[in-house]
């Protein structure tokens, strides 16, 4: 048992946290995202909020000072424009801005989050249930 590590936070994610260098992607993925179809390698967090596990994580890394955008979600597709308010994304800015004053937030087409999260070296595939409660992060140098 370690000290000050958020309890949601499971030795292999500790590990592939640890794994991670700057400019390293990782995903927190909501419960209806294709986590296994795009992820190369995919940590199970069933049964946990993306609010709770992006808390936890951004408890533990910093975001990337070099990127123009270091917190990007997935878009509304054109047809759940007007039908769908991810209000979840105000609750991830609120804890985004909690451990770090650099959040630059950006946004990606849905096909296109799909294929930068083939990329990313991990997808957290978590139990969250709101629609359109995908991120990606970019790792920053922890000074």
């Amino acid at each position: 048992m370690l000290k000050n590590i958020p309890k949601i936070i499971s030795p292999e994610l500790l590990k592939t946290l640890c794994e991670t260098g700057h400019g390293d992607e990782i995903v927190i993925a909501d419960g209806n995202f294709p986590a296994e179809t795009y992820g190369k390698r995919v940590i199970r967090a069933d049964g946990i909020s993306g609010t709770a596990m992006l808390d936890a994580v951004l408890s533990l890394i910093p975001l990337d000072t070099y990127s123009e955008k270091n917190f990007i979600l997935m878009e509304l597709t054109e047809s759940d424009k007007g039908k769908i308010n991810p209000t979840i994304w105000g609750e991830y800015e609120k804890i985004a801005n909690k451990h770090d004053k650099n959040v630059k937030i950006g946004a990606l087409e849905r096909y296109a989050f799909y294929e930068r999260a083939k990329n990313a070296y991990a997808v957290i595939a978590t139990g969250e249930e709101a629609v359109y409660a995908n991120i990606i992060l970019k790792k920053g140098v922890i000074k």
